[in-house]
């Protein structure tokens, strides 16, 4: 089947970033802003990781939203609900500070045109567990838009996350083609290639790989964005 899609991950793929400063400067904010109202910074952050994995474990029954502050409910309980307007807050006002650990990549955006003068659709397959304030922003810092894609993934509107296949599954079904008609373009080997799984082309961006378990990544389609761009001419 010709690919009628192209699936882009966000975070270290549109998005050149530095994970540990990032997810340093994100939750010494995040935790800085919630002390003043009662929050322990320590447990905030680990809360927060317990409400993440809730949300990259959830097998679609409620939106990942739900999810995150189900836990978040069972661990302060039910009043907590009340405070979700601080951590919107904080996305809207003080999130951009982590965009400092991100760099810019002017490719990125030539990628998601290149795609779309093909007449094929583009899609922001981005992890689902940031809310769409913070994906828009992190959108922004690329040089991309929410306007560039058919599709973009939000814990707002999915239940599924990767590395489950069902997210994949997922996308094509919104798309409203066959997973085999989706290539899924992504730095992570573990998160992003196992769309091949379910039939995707994949092609692995290595800017800013992740390959935390180490994986033979010889057969897949791989480069940087210039052999992205080329590797677009051919669909």
């Amino acid at each position: 089947m010709s690919v009628k899609a192209v699936l882009f991950d966000l975070d270290g793929t549109l998005l050149p970033m530095d994970y540990d400063g990032f997810l340093k400067i994100y939750f010494g904010s995040l935790a800085k802003r919630l002390a003043k109202y009662g929050y322990n910074p320590d447990e905030l952050v680990k809360n927060v990781w317990n409400g993440t994995k809730a949300m990259v474990t959830n097998d679609g029954s409620v939106m990942n939203e739900t999810k995150f502050w189900d836990v978040f409910a069972e661990l302060y309980g039910i009043d907590v609900l009340q405070d979700k307007v601080l951590f919107d807050d904080f996305y809207r006002e003080e999130f951009v500070k982590a965009k400092e650990a991100c760099g810019f990549e002017p490719m990125a955006k030539e990628a998601v045109e290149a795609v779309k003068k093909k007449g094929l659709k583009a899609a922001l397959a981005t992890n689902p567990i940031f809310p769409m304030v913070a994906t828009r922003q992190r959108m922004e810092w690329a040089g991309v838009s929410r306007e560039d894609f058919v599709l973009c993934t939000t814990y707002e509107n999915i239940g599924v996350s990767k590395p489950n296949p069902a997210y994949y599954l997922e996308l094509a079904k919104r798309l409203n083609i066959a997973p085999e008609e989706c290539l899924m373009v992504g730095n992570d080997v573990s998160e992003d290639m196992v769309a091949e799984n379910v039939g995707m082309k994949v092609f692995l961006l290595t800017d800013c790989l992740l390959n935390k378990k180490e994986e033979d990544i010889s057969a897949y389609p791989q480069g940087g964005f210039r052999e992205l761009l080329e590797y677009i001419k051919t669909l």
